[in-house]
C-alpha cells in the first residue's frame, strides 16, 4: 500500500481538472490585468469571468468577492480592515476561544492596538451558544468573528442563530468559513453574516488564493497600499492562473457536495466500527450530529500523540495532531483545551485529527483504519506493561 492522506484538512491535492484550466494563464494568457493592451485584457477578462463564476456559485454579486492571498489574509482584511476603519463606534470584539489562529492571532494583535477583546468558551462538543454571544454583546461591540465549522474536531457553529440576534445591533458578523466550503451550502446573500472568509487550497484548488465575501455597505480599511486593485481594498498585480484555478475548484467542489459528505460520514464509521472491533480504547471529540464529514478528531487514552503520528508516518499514513498551522508544536491543541481544560489533559495530549479528501479510496480506508488500531493497541499495551 503506498502512502495514505488523512490530512486534508491541513491542506488537499490539487485536482487535474484544475491545473488544466490554470495553465493556459501562465503561458499564453499571461498579461498583467490592469495593462490595456490586449495581452492585459486577456487576462482582465479571465479575472472578470472567474469572480462571477465563483459569485454565481456561492449566490452572491461578483462585486461583493474581494480575491486575497489565502484564508489568513481574508480573515485579516475582514477583522482589521473593519475593526480599525470603525473605531469611532466602538473598540469590543467577540470571538471565541476555538478559533483558527487566522482570526485568533488577529484579535491579539487588535489589543495591542487598544481595543477590548471578549474570547467566548465552548462546551465538550466545541460549541458556542448563541446566548453567550448575546450575553458578550455591549453597546460598543462592533465586530464578532466565529467561524463556521471547526478546523480541528469539526463542529459546526450555530452561525444562523447568531446572526440572527445581531441583527438589530450595530456588531458585523464574521466568519471563516475555509473548512466549510465544500461540505456546508453556502448561499451568503441569504446568510445572516457580513463578512465570510473562503480558502482554494482546503477544496484542491491552487494555495496562495482565497477570498472575502462583504454584504452590501460594508467599508474596510486596506491592509495594503499600490494599486487600485481589487476596488482599491487590496493592492496588487492579480494572481491571474489561481483565480481561475480557484474558481474551478469551487466548480468541482460543488458538483459532488453530497456524495463526498457520504462518503466521508462512512469512512468516519469504518473507523470507529474498526476501532471498536479491535477493542482499542478510543474517544471521539467533537459534536458527532452536528460535524463538518471530512474531519475526525479522536484521542487514545495513554498515548503521547507525538509518539503516535510518529509510528504513523512510518506505516505512511499521514494524520495530524490539530492544524496545520501549529503542525511540529509541542503545544497543546487551543481548541482541545478550550472544550476540556485541565481535567481532559490526558484526551488533549492523545487527539489526532483524521481528514478525508477526494483522493482517498475505501480500500485506503480500510487498510488505514486496521493499521492505525494496530499501532495503537502495541503503543496502549507498552504503556499498561510500562505502568
Amino acid at each position: 500500500m503506498e502512502s495514505i492522506y488523512l490530512d486534508h484538512a491541513a491542506t488537499s491535492p490539487i485536482d487535474p481538472r484544475v491545473v488544466d484550466a490554470m495553465l493556459p494563464y501562465y503561458y499564453e494568457h499571461f498579461g498583467n490585468p490592469s495593462s490595456i493592451h490586449h495581452i492585459g485584457r486577456a487576462a482582465r477578462q479571465a479575472v472578470d469571468e472567474a469572480r462571477q463564476t465563483m459569485a454565481e456559485l456561492l449566490h452572491t454579486k461578483a462585486n461583493q468577492l474581494t480575491i486575497t492571498s489565502g484564508g489568513t489574509e481574508a480573515d485579516n482584511m475582514a477583522i482589521l480592515g473593519y475593526a480599525t476603519g470603525h473605531e469611532a463606534k466602538g473598540k469590543h470584539i467577540i470571538t471565541t476561544m476555538i478559533e483558527h489562529h487566522a482570526v485568533g492571532h488577529a484579535c491579539k494583535e487588535l489589543e495591542q492596538r487598544g481595543f477590548e477583546v471578549t474570547y467566548l468558551p465552548v462546551d465538550e462538543a466545541g460549541k458556542v451558544h448563541p446566548a453567550a454571544v448575546e450575553s458578550a454583546l455591549r453597546e460598543d461591540t462592533i465586530l464578532v468573528t466565529i467561524m463556521y465549522g471547526n478546523n480541528e474536531v469539526g463542529t459546526i457553529q450555530p452561525i444562523v442563530e447568531i446572526g440572527e440576534l445581531l441583527r438589530d445591533h450595530q456588531a458585523v458578523f464574521h466568519t471563516d468559513a475555509v473548512q466549510a466550503c465544500g461540505s456546508m451550502e453556502l448561499q451568503l446573500d441569504d446568510l445572516p453574516v457580513d463578512m465570510v472568509s473562503l480558502s482554494a487550497h482546503k477544496i484542491n484548488g491552487p494555495k496562495g488564493i482565497g477570498l472575502l465575501y462583504t454584504k452590501k455597505g460594508i467599508t474596510l480599511k486596506p491592509l495594503l497600499f499600490g494599486g487600485e486593485q481589487e476596488r482599491k481594498r487590496r493592492a496588487g498585480t492579480e494572481n491571474v492562473a489561481a483565480i481561475v484555478g480557484f474558481s474551478k475548484a469551487l466548480e468541482l467542489t460543488l458538483e459532488t457536495a453530497s456524495e463526498k459528505r457520504e462518503r466521508y460520514l462512512r469512512y468516519s464509521r469504518v473507523f470507529f466500527d474498526t476501532f471498536t472491533n479491535m477493542n482499542i480504547s478510543f474517544v471521539i471529540n467533537g459534536d458527532q450530529n452536528d460535524r463538518l464529514p471530512h474531519i475526525l478528531n479522536v484521542s487514545f487514552p495513554g498515548i503521547q500523540v507525538e509518539a503516535l503520528l510518529v509510528a504513523l508516518d512510518m506505516a505512511q499514513i499521514a494524520a495530524s495532531s490539530g492544524s496545520a498551522c501549529t503542525a511540529g508544536s509541542l503545544e497543546p491543541s487551543h481548541v482541545l483545551q478550550a472544550m476540556y481544560g485541565e481535567k481532559g489533559q490526558e484526551r488533549v495530549n492523545s487527539a489526532v485529527r483524521f481528514s478525508f479528501g477526494i483522493t482517498n479510496t475505501d480500500e485506503e480506508i480500510d487498510f488505514a483504519a486496521n493499521e492505525i488500531a494496530k499501532i495503537v493497541k502495541r503503543l496502549q499495551d507498552q504503556q499498561a506493561f510500562i505502568s
